[in-house]
């Protein structure tokens, strides 16, 4: 596995950190944000075009807009991979 720290949320307190990672070798981004709350998750779920719920293995995370530079630079590590 070739997983490539990115970046972490700039207001970050260390102990709540939305982070992002780039998996060069599988061609995936990985995040660690906050769960949705019950209702938003439900909100998700009904606008979905999937057939019924989020499967077990599966998840709705949430990330502040202000990591949109660090998601961008996940994507780049992940294409530029895809060139070598």
């Amino acid at each position: 596995m070739a997983v490539e720290f990115v970046g972490i949320d700039p207001n970050t307190d260390r102990d709540h950190c939305p982070t992002v990672w780039a998996d060069t070798e599988a061609q995936e981004i990985l995040f660690q944000g906050w769960k949705p709350s019950p209702e938003t998750q439900a909100e998700c779920e009904a606008t979905s075009p999937a057939n019924g719920p989020v499967p077990d293995d599966e998840a709705i995370i949430r990330l502040p807009a202000r990591m949109i530079p660090k998601i961008r630079e996940a994507c780049d590590a992940v294409e530029r991979a895809q060139l070598r």
